[in-house]
């Protein structure tokens, strides 16, 4: 069983996905900081300076004793989903561009046949040779 673990676990598709999976999170964590820090703050201010992040819709007011809280306030953070809904759509769509791209390069590649070898070339003008004197 560890040698079909061992096997399984160094295949290439595996290590290929790991890889993939840590680029992903990587990606993940830049396409965050990008709604988040950069698209969100000029839309906000485009919109009157709302901050998305803090939007939220509370059901229950916190519960406080002077300076303490002894129930915390529960809320529906809507704002947070926004920001999350973009990131989503950026990574989406970045997806959906590679995707895309490497899809045309294939097709590219398919559709463009290969050019005839000289000898090849040199028999269908002999060919064409022979028919024309055979008539």
């Amino acid at each position: 069983m560890l040698k079909e673990f061992k096997k399984f676990a160094v295949k290439g598709n595996m290590m290929d996905m790991a890889v993939g999976i840590i680029i992903g999170g990587a990606f993940g964590t830049i396409i965050k900081s990008l709604v988040s820090d950069v698209l969100m703050p000029p839309l906000g201010l485009a919109l009157g300076g709302m901050d998305f992040s803090a939007l939220k819709l509370v059901l229950k007011d916190a519960v406080m004793e002077g300076d303490k809280v002894v129930t915390e306030a529960v809320s529906i953070n809507y704002g947070s989903f926004i920001d999350n809904v973009i990131a989503f759509l950026i990574v989406a769509f970045a997806l959906f561009m590679v995707i895309k791209g490497m899809n045309s390069m294939k097709e590219k590649e398919e559709a463009a046949p290969a050019a005839p070898r000289k000898e090849q070339v040199l028999l269908e003008e002999i060919r064409d040779l022979l028919k024309a004197q055979n008539g």
